[in-house]
């Protein structure tokens, strides 16, 4: 393992979609990710459709940044995050950005497949469609 210091500000990949974006950094043999969000977005509206998908299969565990965000689950269970809060989010869920704020947070799991424009983002992410 070598020596790295790496920032968001210059990510390995970035993947952009409506409102907005994901970027990757692999660092020590792990893909951490960076979301930002800006209000008005919806993973079913603006990330689904790049996906093939109804809902998000990907599990994340991670760390909110800034702003807020609804997650709700496919059997309707809902949870606000916030500024602060540590998530883990199991696979079938679908979030928003809840106010004007902007919504970042840090993914520490399920950064690598998230978002991936071929369909094939639970297959990367060991979950079951």
């Amino acid at each position: 393992m070598e020596l790295q210091v790496q920032r968001f500000e210059a990510p390995d990949e970035s993947r952009s979609f409506a409102r907005g974006r994901f970027d990757l950094l692999r660092a020590g043999g792990v893909v951490l990710g960076r979301a930002t969000y800006e209000p008005g977005w919806r993973w079913s509206e603006h990330v689904g459709p790049l996906t093939g998908l109804s809902s998000c299969h990907v599990e994340h565990v991670g760390i909110v940044v800034s702003g807020r965000a609804m997650v709700r689950m496919d059997d309707g269970r809902e949870v606000e995050m916030r500024a602060g809060d540590v998530f883990s989010v199991p696979p079938g869920h679908d979030s928003w950005v809840v106010g004007e704020e902007t919504y970042v947070s840090i993914h520490l799991l399920g950064a690598e497949g998230y978002a991936k424009s071929d369909g094939d983002e639970v297959a990367r992410e060991g979950g079951a469609r």
